[in-house]
């Protein structure tokens, strides 16, 4: 794990785009009045001729992201995840993962990042819809570094994915890009613990990694996993942790129903054991609060993922 200071994931991801804008003229990024809030200013500073505003017009963002790329471009859409994967999931359906187009979807914002704005900015039943649709791949970055593997293997791959990200300055769970992200569908085992396993994605990796300290100081050790995309899943790694500990226990910024928790339930129901405890967010609308209190509020920070464990470990 690196000291370098916490950054947030938008950031970084717009110095990859500048990087890699710069060596290959066919990268272009489209934002649905977005640039902004994407981190994506000095993008289009530097680059100005391959940057598209399209305005609040999510549908039209990804139809001519589908439109560019069958033209030999290869677009980086960036949208706010509520509404990229709401209202223009047809679009996301028909014209980038039907014809397996090379379209990025970057969901800006994910989860509960929006906050007291309410339900109607949250997007905490995205994964359940973009992991369900044919060719799309699903990542969620953890940390910066994380962050730049992925974004080297994406501005290089043919295939149409989905990128979650949220608007926090994310503590380093790694300390360089070759180890946090190594593959599509390679989890990464970040804690060896012989009690318990956690499941992580995206921003609840470092609450993960808080609710092991917690835990060990209780005698209980905890593997923490890292699971880097959600579609391809590691179902190697998940079918061994499933057949080695009593309880695993997924942990995500989502609903539920239809996300981490469900994806590993696929796993250990056909080749594990194990007893999966899903923590994440219920079935009913949010509740209005910063992000910190809202995910102390369910228990998906530290101090509650290490509760909901010790409960059930005594």
């Amino acid at each position: 794990m690196s000291e370098e200071k916490a950054r947030k994931v938008g950031e970084v991801i717009c110095e990859q785009l500048v990087d890699a804008g710069k060596k290959d003229s066919d990268i272009v990024v489209l934002t649905s009045d977005s640039r902004g809030s994407g981190s994506l200013v000095p993008f289009a500073k530097e680059l100005p001729k391959q940057i598209v505003e399209v305005g609040i017009a999510e549908q039209d963002l990804v139809t001519i992201s589908a439109g560019l790329a069958h033209s030999g471009k290869r677009p980086f859409a960036v949208s706010p995840a509520a509404f990229l994967t709401m209202r223009s999931i047809e679009q996301v359906k028909v014209d980038v993962s039907y014809s397996n187009t090379n379209v990025k979807l970057l969901g800006i914002s994910g989860g509960n990042s929006y906050s007291v704005l309410g339900s109607t900015h949250h997007s905490l039943q995205d994964l359940a819809i973009t992991r369900a649709i044919p060719n799309l791949e699903v990542y969620m970055p953890c940390d910066q570094y994380q962050t730049v593997g992925l974004f080297k293997y994406l501005v290089k791959s043919d295939k149409p994915a989905y990128i979650r990200i949220g608007k926090k300055a994310l503590n380093n769970c790694y300390s360089n890009p070759e180890e946090a992200f190594v593959k599509p569908g390679k989890a990464n085992v970040l804690r060896n613990g012989k009690d318990v396993a956690l499941v992580a994605m995206g921003e609840t990796v470092p609450e993960a990694l808080k609710a092991a300290d917690l835990l060990e100081k209780q005698g209980i050790k905890a593997t923490v996993v890292d699971l880097v995309s959600l579609k391809p899943l590691d179902t190697e790694l998940l079918s061994k942790i499933s057949n080695e500990f009593s309880d695993i226990y997924t942990i995500e910024e989502h609903s539920i129903y239809n996300g981490i928790g469900s994806a590993v339930a696929e796993v250990v129901a056909t080749s594990g054991s194990a007893k999966l405890h899903i923590l994440g967010f219920p079935d009913a609308p949010a509740i209005a609060g910063t992000q910190d209190e809202v995910f102390s509020y369910y228990g998906l920070d530290g101090a509650g993922i290490a509760k909901n464990v010790e409960k059930s470990i005594s």
